[in-house]
């Protein structure tokens, strides 16, 4: 436990270092914006880029594996939205805000680097596979039940093609396709350049970590409302659960796979959830306090499902074949 504790220490201490600091240096908001920019135009493009374009393209094109991990992904986002609008009555706007917190995971501050430092650089391909695809995924739905909810104007061939034009020119897509290319052609970077990229891609983890717990410390904070509890449950217990059912159901992944997809699913709720949230000032406040409080917990229950895993309880095939 000692070892699993080492590994996943630096992550969360980061995230708690950017909170205390925070709460300590009563600095404006704003002095975040170039960091974020640095963060989300430069160096988390470039860890995506990297990732990807080192993977052998036929292990790109994985899709049983992807879309039954989206399809785990959409059934929590369901369930939570089902719950939300069940306990709060607050409409499909609302609804859309609650079921990103049981559905969207950290996958891009913390994914990448949480899962090839505890299964390996193996797990490089399914985490870049799963950021992408569920990234889309994401920017879709909401912007979609935003509007079925009257909070948008637009007419439907006009909010699809806002909606595909958000999705093909985030940074992190944009990065994403060219990963594709770049592995397609098998290209090698000038040296220099590729050094370069190195330098990016090693910083986008400590310094994105260290802006979640700024971001968050810097949000208002209301008391933790009722449902909050269960959308969390959701989250950090139900998501990887069904990661691992819909895996096994279908079959036959590597395991380094499909542990991927568990810790990809139980990592907290995502800042785009608040980000999103702000967009619509949609449930602003308790989005806020949802990433706090799912961070927080999150410390003890993806540590634990690491040890899990690492110990071999948790099998990654529920029904073998040779079962």
């Amino acid at each position: 436990m000692y070892e699993i504790v080492g590994l996943t220490f630096p992550f969360f201490a980061l995230i708690f270092l950017g909170y205390l600091c925070g709460k300590i240096f009563k600095l404006p908001q704003a002095g975040l914006a170039w960091l974020t920019v640095y963060i989300v135009y430069v160096a988390l493009p470039a860890l995506f880029y990297d990732l990807i374009a080192k993977t052998p393209f036929e292990k790109l094109l994985s899709f049983g594996f992807v879309f039954t991990a989206l399809f785990a992904t959409f059934c929590a986002f369901l369930i939570s939205a089902v719950i939300g609008a069940v306990l709060t009555r607050g409409g499909l706007a609302n609804a859309a805000i609650q079921g990103e917190i049981g559905g969207y995971s950290n996958i891009g501050y913390m994914g990448p680097p949480l899962t090839i430092s505890a299964l390996g650089q193996a797990a490089s391909a399914p985490a870049a596979l799963i950021f992408a695809f569920e990234n889309v995924l994401h920017f879709s739905l909401v912007p979609l039940m935003m509007a079925l909810s009257g909070r948008n104007d637009a007419s439907l061939p006009r909010l699809l093609l806002q909606v595909l034009r958000r999705v093909m020119l985030h940074p992190f897509i944009i990065a994403t396709i060219c990963g594709f290319v770049g592995a397609y052609f098998a290209l090698q970077l000038w040296p220099p350049l590729q050094q370069m990229v190195t330098y990016l891609r090693s910083s986008a983890a400590p310094c994105a970590l260290f802006t979640l717990g700024v971001t968050v410390a810097m949000r208002p904070v209301s008391t933790v409302p009722w449902e909050m509890p269960f959308l969390l449950l959701v989250k950090l217990v139900l998501h990887p659960f069904l990661a691992l059912l819909f895996l096994s159901i279908v079959g036959d992944f590597d395991p380094i796979w499909v542990y991927t997809a568990i810790i990809m699913a139980a990592l907290p709720p995502a800042l785009n959830v608040f980000v999103m949230a702000q967009q619509y000032d949609v449930y602003v406040e308790r989005a806020s306090t949802s990433i706090l409080v799912g961070t927080i917990i999150s410390v003890f229950t993806v540590t634990g499902l690491i040890f899990l895993i690492k110990h071999g309880f948790i099998p990654h095939d529920l029904f073998p074949s040779g079962g």
